[in-house]
């Protein structure tokens, strides 16, 4: 058996410990298992013509090779934005140029057929994607395409649909929950407003169970779109009630005021996102300009992506992982590793593709007070969602 590893989209911790346990799962079973670096851009750099030229996308994956990894955070196979279906003809590897000669510079090609034939050529059984939905979703579009494919979710958002849970996502809350408490000190020290920006394109939960956490004065999500006029006025009255004369403000990248549009910038990557941020300098800008009061705002962004996992996400990734390896054992292929209501089991591979993973903004929030509300903490799953 010959299985075929890669990751993509945004890094997080807890990949390691995925990859980790599926060459070591896999090695136990006499399997030869291949890494795709740099994650879809792997597979589609690939020269088969040129197999010297193509060292540096695939990888040889051995236990020796990964013995250390699952202490570090990030992924040993690097990792793109790539989309195979969906690539500048400007930026093409050279020798498919010739292939797309019709393509005008930006025209968008589809390098689908190349893929298949490198998957063909390198005899790979069966390939496991690790990633959020873009990443995912290109794996399913090859399990219809006749290659077997089997997906981990990942995501610091936690909005891959079909599962309650992706690797990244409690690294992120620890993480966040612990910059925002270090951050009280700067903030009471002046007497500020803290405005903290967080990662969160379409779903704000990790933004919401952080400032539950660390029980953050308000909390502005990615499903509701905020009066910044109510935002001020609260967040004067938060100030006021503290003894040391601070307020904290946790935000979702995604979020969006009333009226207004999502923060965006630069141009769309090959799945059609643009790049989000600059949501919390506008929103302390609003503070300073409504209330007079000096503003604190702090991007978490990267932070929370680097270091080593916490135990959830390495026994999640390593779970994901042994997982993925056993299902394959049992010939099974174009599934889903997930977790719902606290025990792992599989769904389709295509299941991000058929819906979208947000708040459920009547259990959880009140968007009247811009504020975490838990409606009925009985029965629901650990993370509450």
């Amino acid at each position: 058996m010959h299985i075929a590893v890669l990751t993509g989209g945004g890094d997080v911790p807890g990949l390691n410990p995925a990859i980790k346990a599926i060459v070591t799962e896999a090695s136990a079973r006499g399997w030869n298992v291949t890494g795709f670096r740099r994650g879809w851009a792997g597979p589609l750099n690939c020269d088969l013509d040129n197999p010297e030229a193509s060292s540096d996308w695939v990888t040889a994956l051995g236990p020796d090779v990964v013995r250390h990894i699952d202490r570090t955070g990030g992924t040993v196979l690097h990792t793109t934005r790539t989309n195979p279906s969906n690539v500048r003809a400007g930026e093409l590897p050279d020798f498919l140029r010739s292939k797309y000669s019709k393509a005008g510079e930006m025209d968008m090609v589809d390098c689908t057929e190349h893929v298949l034939a490198v998957l063909t050529a390198l005899k790979v059984d069966v390939l496991i994607a690790i990633g959020g939905d873009d990443t995912l979703s290109y794996a399913a579009r090859l399990f219809d395409e006749g290659v077997p494919t089997m997906c981990i979710p990942k995501t610091m958002d936690n909005d891959v649909f079909g599962t309650d849970y992706c690797i990244g996502f409690s690294t992120c809350v620890n993480r966040s929950v612990d910059f925002i408490n270090r951050l009280r000190t700067p903030a009471g020290s002046h007497e500020r407003f803290l405005v903290v920006e967080m990662f969160g394109r379409n779903s704000g939960e990790s933004a919401l169970i952080t400032g539950y956490l660390s029980d953050a004065d308000r909390t502005l999500i990615a499903e509701v779109p905020f009066d910044i006029e109510r935002v001020a006025q609260l967040l004067e009255a938060d100030r006021e009630r503290n003894s040391s004369h601070y307020a904290i403000v946790v935000v979702s990248e995604g979020a969006s005021p009333k009226g207004g549009a999502v923060l965006e910038s630069g141009e769309a990557d090959a799945f059609g996102h643009r790049k989000l941020g600059g949501i919390g300098r506008a929103v302390g800008d609003a503070l300073k300009e409504r209330t007079g009061v000096d503003v604190m705002v702090q991007s978490l962004a990267y932070l929370v992506r680097a270091g080593m996992p916490d135990a959830m996400d390495l026994m999640v990734g390593r779970n994901f992982g042994t997982m993925t390896i056993q299902l394959i054992e049992a010939g099974k292929s174009g599934l889903m590793t997930a977790i719902q209501d606290g025990r792992y089991t599989t769904e389709a591979a295509d299941i991000c593709t058929r819906g979208k993973r947000n708040v459920d903004v009547a259990a959880m929030y009140d968007p009247e007070a811009y504020h975490p509300r838990i409606a009925q903490v009985s029965g629901m799953p650990m993370f509450l969602k």
